[in-house]
This record gives C-alpha cells, structure tokens and sequence, in this order.
C-alpha cells in the first residue's frame, strides 16, 4: 500500500479522536500533513506530536501562543484563525477528513474539494447548507466525496449506482437517542446532561443533543436527499434502538441491503480510508449471539416534529434548509447554556425557519452571509422568549 498523505480538519472531536486512533492501527501508511481544532490547543498538541503532523492550526486566535509553546522544540508548523484553517485545507493531501463541527468547517471543506483527492465528510451542515455547491465543485475537481456519517455511510456501502432506478427507498435508522420512551411532558423538564447522555453512541455535545430532539435525522434527509441525488419521498426515518443496522435500501425486486457493524465510529472511518479497498477494523465488531434481537419502531412524529419538518424545507428550497440548521445550531447552544428548555429547541428552529429573511444563496459567500442572518434573527427570538418567560413569572 502506497503512503497516504492525510490531513484531518477537526481533530480534537469525537470523529477526529476516532480518525487517528484508525490510522495509529496501521501508522506506517500515513503522513499528516495538517490537523485543526477550535479551541482544544492542548490535545492538539499531543496529537501533533504523537503523529508527528507538519501543521497544527488552532481555530480560536486567544490560543495561538498556548500551542506555540507546547509544540517549542518541535519542527511542526503552527498556525492560528479561519486563514489557518483554510491553509491546512489547501495543504496537498491525497484524503482529508473534514470534521469541523457546524458551518465553521464550510470554507475549509470547499478548499479541501479543490484539491482533487478524496474528502471524507463527516460534519452534516455544509452539505445541508450548500449541498448543491459543494458536490459541484466535487464534480469540477474530479474529487471523491465519502460520507462518514454512520447512516450515510451504510447507504453509500449498499447503493448500487447502476441499479439506482431500481430503488424504492432509502431507510436511514435512528436509535431514537436517549427520550425514545419518553412522553412530551417528560422531555419539557429534560436537563442538557439528561439530552447528552446518547444510550448508544459516544458523541459530541452538538449532535448528541440533534440526536435528543431528532434533529440529527432531519438533518441526515437533507444530506441524503444530495448525497444521492434521491427524491424525499423516496427517503425514511425508521427507529432501531440497538444502533446495529446503520441504513438500508430497498431495490424494487424486493430486496433490502443493510449495512451492519458495531456502534463504533472506526467501522465507518475504517470504510472511507482504505476506500475503495477493505482495512482492518482497530474497533468493535458485532457479536451476533451476545445481540440476540433487532427492534424497529416507527417514527412518533410529534415527539419528534423535526423529521417532517426537514421535509417541507426540502419542497420549499435552499434558504429553508439554511435556516432550519443555522437556528438549530443557536437553539442547541442556547439549551446547553440553559437559556431555553428542551422543547424550546424545535419551537425556535420552527419560527425561524417559517420566518426567514430573503436572500441569496448562490455562492458560499451569500450562504455564509444568510446563515450568519438567521443566526442573528434566531439569537433575537431566544432574547425575546426570555422576556415573556420573565414578563409571566413577574405576573405570577
């Protein structure tokens, strides 16, 4: 096997941690080239040291000297800002893992495609925002794009691209996170710390709490729907509690391929880097007779409305989509900080995506100038539930 230049964007989160524990298994097959955080310089510095990368870049300037003095002595090269990260993407990788949580990890990621290699994609939001974009310049740039993302991933390994008319329907699971059984009343009094604690996966805050409210699935439609160039209709949402079977698809001969592995993100980072070859798994593997049981459940769409919400923003265009994950970023943050409840986070990201502002959305600058529009008018709406929050306890 020929030496893989790398570079991984993001990582000091959980993909990332999963990235480098994958290549550690089989280390002699890769170079690194850049790896980025946001604001964790000192795990950077390990990681930089450990994989002796040629760049470390920290997102968050405040910590530039942090991380130039932990990596003194060293020959590794360090840098600091959005200017930064976009120079680590455009560093000359043969795959680069994009993991940059949110809309920050957008520019580093178109940067990435023009490079030509392969780009793993694991972050849901760019491909949600700017979905068309980012697979064009793919296209352009004669790069190869690989979901990471479990369910995604699942897909993509059981899609047969020449028998794509023969598709009925993708089914993408979804464990139903950590208040699948629990009634509305129950999730109004739910803590963040009650929302983080996933029953199957090990995650970051971000898209554990998406996993809590569904928002994760709503998200996964949109990304799916480019991914595949599939219509809505044809894509579903079914429970799976056991986390076992990532995805499946349906062919009209009345076949269902499913994709199977253990909850362990190095089954579908393992997948993408050794693609279009198989590399041995340094994670979890399934173990049938411990597992006993598979379970499906349908949807409850009003416990969880952000499903048949991600729909009706597909039909009404781009801007919707924008919208509905630029608001869901704030309202997650917000609940985490404690400023709003649990089932505030829907009811946020449902006004403002019913009450969007016009824009355009035709380029990534446009897109990063309406997502940072909604963020403010989202931000705004938070600030006026806390005053009717405290205008009402006043009263009371």
């Amino acid at each position: 096997m020929a030496v893989k230049n790398i570079s991984i964007l993001g990582s000091t989160g959980s993909v990332g941690k999963s990235t480098i524990k994958v290549i550690q298994a089989q280390k002699d097959n890769y170079n690194i080239q850049a790896i980025t955080a946001n604001t964790n310089w000192k795990l950077l510095a390990e990681q930089a040291i450990l994989l002796k990368a040629k760049r470390a870049v920290i997102a968050d300037e405040n910590y530039f000297e942090d991380l130039k003095k932990a990596l003194a002595g060293t020959d590794i090269e360090i840098a600091a800002g959005e200017k930064g990260l976009v120079e680590a993407a455009a560093m000359p990788a043969d795959w680069i893992m994009a993991a940059i949580v949110g809309m920050a990890g957008l520019k580093p990621l178109m940067v990435a495609i023009e490079q030509g290699g392969v780009v793993a994609i694991a972050n849901k939001e760019p491909l949600v925002a700017a979905g068309a974009l980012v697979l064009d310049a793919a296209k352009k740039a004669g790069t190869i794009i690989l979901p990471v993302d479990s369910e995604h991933n699942a897909v993509f390994q059981v899609f047969e691209t020449d028998n794509k008319k023969s598709i009925e329907r993708i089914i993408l699971t979804a464990s139903g996170g950590p208040f699948r059984k629990h009634s509305l009343e129950d999730m109004a009094k739910a803590t963040p710390e009650q929302a983080l604690a996933h029953p199957n996966w090990s995650m970051g805050d971000k898209i554990s709490i998406d996993s809590a409210t569904m928002m994760n699935k709503a998200l996964e439609i949109i990304e799916a729907r480019h991914l595949f160039d599939i219509e809505p209709h044809k894509i579903e949402v079914m429970i799976h509690p056991q986390s076992v079977i990532h995805s499946m698809v349906e062919y009209s001969d009345g076949s269902i391929l499913a994709q199977m592995g253990a909850s362990d993100m190095s089954t579908p980072i393992t997948n993408v880097l050794g693609y279009p070859t198989r590399l041995k798994t340094p994670g979890q593997k399934l173990d049938f007779i411990q597992m006993k049981r598979l379970d499906f459940e349908a949807l409850d769409e009003e416990r969880f409305p952000s499903i048949r919400l991600a729909y009706d923003c597909l039909k009404e265009g781009q801007e919707a989509c924008i919208a509905l994950n630029a608001a869901n970023e704030i309202a997650v943050s917000s609940f985490l900080n404690h400023k709003i409840a649990f089932l505030d986070i829907y009811k946020v990201v449902l006004n403002n995506v019913k009450n969007r502002p016009s824009g355009l959305v035709d380029t990534i600058e446009n897109i990063l100038l309406y997502d940072k529009s909604v963020r403010k008018q989202t931000e705004s709406y938070i600030v006026s539930l806390d005053s009717n929050s405290a205008n009402m306890a006043a009263k009371h």
